[in-house]
């Protein structure tokens, strides 16, 4: 049987591109080595993950939280079994490997041909070499995501989003939770504002950080270790010396502006080519790829894609560090807000954290927004969408927002920029 596009990896990347290349009227197949659909990213990844951190937040029970998680995992898993079957997106379960341009085979067994590939496969922990993953008392994320008792003490090295995510968890849980991070703050990838208020905000919470460390002797005594020091792009097994595809010294797979590998009809997206490994950014160059292949012309515009870290305060980011500015030669203004002067922030008890706009000093465009505090994770999106219509500070500051809403402190940040806030 031959295909338009076959996707290797039903991911958030994967199966979004083959139901968006189905929708385009393309015959799809989507090959996964996994007998679940949704990658990572739904089987023990963002969603397993988020729906622990939600529970724990409500003081529910260890069992029942993992029974929770199990649900709704199991939920979506048929949700995508669905929207395949409704958009006739052919699902193949089996390990893919391309024999040619145009063939791929799937346990070795089975051939299948296509016109265009796309390549999905995703990430996977990157390893210690002194400690390797056992997924019992050395663990990786998945092996955190599925611990049968809640340890006495965590060591996780590693302070990124993932470690302090689930450290964040067992916490709550009643676990001793420290870090051992080898870089001089938290978050390293935020903006330092963030950083430094996520530190003081996860130590009053009862977390041990030790940065700038690599020293792991002092905290071996701990009953689970959570290796968290990044992901690496999974492309083992592949067949990519088939057809004469080169990942760099870094795991990645070339492209270029239109996700072509070297192999004009071979497309890549999601983690395994550069820049951040989220699986929001995976979706929409799934999207993007499949309307490539229909003939569309498509952008991804990767400076408005947020990034969130859904902690307590949760902390998200959009655009341009204050640092990141600096580095391109930009001269900004800067406005911040603090939840402590929001009135709704206030009403729920929440008003930990602030808002920080950046704007060019010159057209006023707003270069970047990062936050702290509650619902940063929603907030963020109208930050994403003031920058996508290249708003202003002026101009959104003076939008009119509802009244209380933690909206409203995005307004006056942006009002602070000219020094306008009115209840700073």
């Amino acid at each position: 049987m031959e295909y338009d596009v076959v996707v290797i990896g039903s991911g958030p990347g994967g199966y979004v591109a083959a139901i968006r290349a189905a929708q385009l009227g393309l015959k799809v197949a989507c090959i996964d080595r996994r007998k679940e659909l949704g990658g990572t990213c739904l089987n023990v990844g963002c969603i397993p993950s988020k729906t622990l951190l939600h529970a724990t937040m409500h003081g529910i029970s260890f069992d029942k939280m993992m029974r929770k998680k199990e649900e709704v995992v199991k939920g979506f898993n048929i949700g995508i079994e669905g929207l395949f079957k409704k958009n006739k997106v052919t699902p193949i379960i089996g390990a893919a490997k391309i024999l040619s341009p145009n063939k791929i085979s799937v346990d070795g067994v089975k051939e299948i041909t296509t016109k265009n590939i796309i390549l999905a496969t995703g990430s996977e922990p990157t390893p210690l070499a002194s400690l390797p993953f056992d997924e019992k008392r050395i663990v990786s994320s998945t092996g955190a995501l599925a611990l049968t008792t809640i340890p006495k003490k965590l060591l996780v090295i590693g302070a990124g989003v993932i470690g302090v995510e689930l450290g964040s968890v067992y916490k709550r849980l009643g676990s001793e939770v420290v870090f051992v991070e080898l870089s001089d703050r938290i978050l390293s990838t935020f903006d330092e504002g963030l950083s430094k208020a996520a530190l003081e905000a996860f130590t009053k919470q009862g977390m041990k950080f030790f940065l700038s460390s690599k020293d792991l002797a002092p905290h071996m005594d701990a009953d689970v270790i959570l290796v968290s020091i990044g992901r690496k792009p999974y492309t083992a097994n592949l067949g990519l010396e088939n057809v004469g595809i080169t990942p760099t010294p870094k795991g990645f797979i070339p492209i270029d502006g239109q996700f072509r590998t070297s192999v004009p009809n071979i497309y890549a997206i999601g983690d395994i080519v550069d820049g951040p490994m989220l699986a929001h950014k995976g979706s929409e160059e799934g999207v993007a790829a499949a309307e490539i292949i229909a003939g569309h012309n498509p952008v991804v515009n990767y400076m408005i894609i947020p990034n969130v870290v859904y902690t307590h305060p949760e902390i998200a980011s959009v655009g341009l560090t204050e640092k990141g500015a600096k580095d391109l030669g930009l001269t900004i203004n800067i406005g911040n807000f603090p939840f402590k002067a929001n009135s709704r922030a206030r009403c729920v008890d929440d008003d930990e954290g602030f808002v920080k706009v950046l704007a060019d000093t010159t057209t006023d465009k707003i270069l970047g927004v990062h936050i702290i505090g509650p619902q940063a994770s929603e907030l963020i999106s109208s930050a994403s969408i003031a920058m996508a219509t290249k708003m202003t500070a002026e101009q959104l500051g003076n939008m009119c927002i509802a009244h209380p809403t933690l909206t409203e402190a995005l307004k006056e940040a942006a009002l602070a920029v000219h020094r306008k806030a009115i209840h700073k």
